[in-house]
C-alpha cells in the first residue's frame, strides 16, 4: 500500500509512527541514528509538519526517539528498560481492586527470573544480596520502628538484583516496571498486616538460600510462595478499603 493510500485510511500521526518504526525495523535507522530533517520526512510520509511532530512526540513518549534541543531527533538505544517503561503506567492507572492482577503477572515473571538467577548469579552478586538483607536485619534487631519506606526500597532492590542476574533484559525491565509501581501496595500491606516486615525478611532469606544452593526449582518455589502472599493479601483486602492506595 502506498503512503498516500495509507494516509487516507489512517490518521497522519499513525502514518508517521508506522513510517519511522518501519525505517527502524528495516535497518534504515539504527540506535543512535539522527532522523532526517523535518521537511524531508514530511514529504517522504506525505504528511503535514504538525502531524510529523505529533508522531515524533508519541514515539519519544514510548522511548523510541529522543529530541535533543538544537541538535535534532535521534533514535534511542532501544534498550528494554526504556521501551518497556510505559508498562509502569498500566500499573499506576489500575484501580485498587485490580492490584492482585498485576501482582499475579509479577509473580509469573519473578518465579522464572529466580530460577534463571540460581544458575547465573555470581558469588559477588550473592554476597551483595546477603549484605542487603543484613542491613534490614540490623535495623530490625535495633528494636525500634523500622522505616517502612526504606524497607520497601530494600525489598525492591532485592527483587531487581535477582531479575538483572537472570540474564534476560526484557524480563528484567518488565519486573522493574511492576516492582516500582507496586510500592504503595507493599507499603499498605506492611502497615496493615502486623509482622509482615519480619515475614517478608524471612521469605527473602529463604529465596537467597536456594540461590546460594544453585537450585533453580526450589528458588522458583520460594519466590512463588513469597509473592503469592502479597497477591492474596491484596486480593482479599483492597476492595474492603476505598482509600487503599493504587499499586
Amino acid at each position: 500500500m502506498s503512503t498516500d493510500a495509507a494516509a487516507s485510511s489512517r490518521s497522519q500521526t499513525d502514518v508517521v509512527i508506522d513510517g519511522i518504526t518501519g525505517m527502524i525495523s528495516r535497518g534504515e535507522l539504527r540506535p543512535g541514528s539522527r532522523l532526517p530533517i523535518e521537511k524531508d520526512l514530511a514529504v517522504q510520509f506525505a504528511v503535514s509538519r504538525g502531524s510529523l511532530r505529533e508522531g515524533v512526540r508519541a514515539l519519544a513518549a514510548l522511548g523510541v526517539l529522543e529530541t535533543r534541543q538544537g541538535d535534532g531527533t535521534y533514535v534511542t538505544a532501544l534498550d528494554p528498560a526504556s521501551l518497556l517503561s510505559p508498562l509502569g503506567f498500566l500499573a499506576e492507572l489500575q484501580q485498587p481492586a485490580h492490584a492482585a492482577d498485576l501482582l499475579a503477572v509479577r509473580r509469573i515473571l519473578e518465579t522464572e527470573s529466580a530460577a534463571r538467577a540460581a544458575i547465573r548469579m555470581t558469588d559477588d552478586e550473592l554476597a551483595g544480596l546477603d549484605d542487603l538483607l543484613g542491613s534490614v536485619e540490623a535495623a530490625l534487631d535495633d528494636g525500634g520502628d523500622i522505616d517502612l519506606e526504606d524497607f520497601i526500597r530494600a525489598d525492591a532492590e532485592f527483587h531487581s538484583r535477582i531479575a538483572q542476574a537472570a540474564g534476560n533484559p526484557p524480563m528484567a525491565a518488565m519486573i522493574d516496571a511492576l516492582v516500582g509501581r507496586t510500592f504503595r501496595a507493599r507499603l499498605w500491606r506492611a502497615i496493615s498486616h502486623r509482622g509482615s516486615v519480619a515475614e517478608t525478611q524471612a521469605e527473602h532469606r529463604a529465596i537467597l538460600a536456594e540461590l546460594v544452593r544453585r537450585d533453580p526449582e526450589r528458588a522458583r518455589i520460594r519466590m512463588s510462595v513469597h509473592l503469592l502472599g502479597v497477591e492474596q493479601f491484596s486480593a482479599e483486602h483492597a476492595a474492603e478499603d476505598p482509600e487503599a492506595p493504587r499499586v
